[in-house]
This record gives C-alpha cells, structure tokens and sequence, in this order.
C-alpha cells in the first residue's frame, strides 16, 4: 500500500471539520457572555434592576463553551500533557501516546461520563426541567444535555486523533502532517 486509506483521511477530515465548526460556533457564545454580562452590570447599577433569566444565560453560554468547546481544543492539540516529555518525542512516539491515551484514558472516561450522565439527563428531559428560581430559564434540561453532547463529541475527536497516530505507526506522516496542514489553512 503506497498512499494512506482515502477513506480514512476523508473520514478524520470530517471528523475534525465537524470538531472546527462546533468549536467556532460556541466561541461567539463568549461574546453573548460579555454583552449579556454588560447589560446586566448596567441593569443593576444604572436601572437598579436585574434579570434572573439573563444572568442564568450567562451560565448556560458558560457551560457550553467549556463543554462542546472540549472537542475543540482536542483537535488544536490545547488539552493537558507533560509536554517537557510529549514534545521531544519521535512522532511515532508521540503516535502510541495519542493512541494508548485514547483506548486506556479517554475512552473510559468519556463512555463513563456518558453512561452515568444518561439517566440523569433522560429524567430532565422526561419532566422538561426548568429554573428552580422565578423568570430563569425553563430550560434546564438543555443544560444537562452538555453532559452528553461533551463526552460524545470527544470521543468523535479522539477516534479522528487515533486514525491520524495509526496512519503514523503504519509509516504515512507525509498523510498526517497533510492533514494538520489542511486544518491550519482552512482556520485562518
């Protein structure tokens, strides 16, 4: 085999396309968070009122940009590593770390986070929770959904990182750092 599977680098393509949109899409929820935060502030202490709804619109903005944000970041690389160890790394090192990584850390952890959030998220749905306080938003239940949207949208990101080390360790990095260079273009 001389070039790496098509269907292989199409799919991790797609996979990190998607991984890019949700990342862009909820970066202009941190501007929804400081123009909402604004006009609150000058609510309070211009109007001397406030606003239960929009002060919990600002948490619901918070927490699905750290949650769907999450995939995002895995894509660009930003999550935690001990990079005085990771960087100096052959590539092929580095390969079996992302993909050991993958299979023995985040997998488990998000299919645990997934399973144990599933029943906890279905009540909320199943009742169509609301705001414990008066005029919040009555839509608690989309924000238990980020425990599920978080944990799925990274194992979709993980599984396009894992094909990128296994076309690694079968000799195609000239495919790989293709890719990485067809991600950076298309995110200036």
């Amino acid at each position: 085999m001389d070039t790496a599977s098509p269907f292989l680098i199409s799919l991790i393509k797609g996979i990190n396309r998607f991984s890019d949109w949700t990342g862009r899409l909820v970066s202009w929820f941190v501007l929804a968070i400081v123009l909402i935060t604004f006009v609150v502030v000058v609510m309070r202490y211009i109007f001397n009122t406030g606003s239960v709804f929009m002060q919990e619109s600002v948490l619901y903005f918070h927490n699905y940009v750290i949650m769907l944000g999450a995939a995002y970041a895995l894509l660009k690389g930003a999550h935690v590593r001990v990079d005085i160890f990771y960087r100096p790394m052959s590539d092929k090192k580095k390969a079996w770390v992302d993909l050991l990584g993958f299979v023995f850390l985040l997998l488990p952890t998000c299919g645990f986070i997934f399973f144990i959030g599933w029943d906890y998220v279905a009540a909320s749905w199943h009742i169509l929770e609301g705001s414990q306080e008066a005029g919040g938003v009555n839509a608690r239940y989309i924000f238990k959904t980020s425990i599920l949207l978080m944990p799925a949208l990274v194992i979709l990101q993980g599984i396009a990182e894992s094909l990128k080390a296994v076309l690694t360790l079968m000799g195609y990095q000239d495919a790989v750092k293709q890719l990485d260079e067809h991600d950076e273009e298309h995110a200036l």
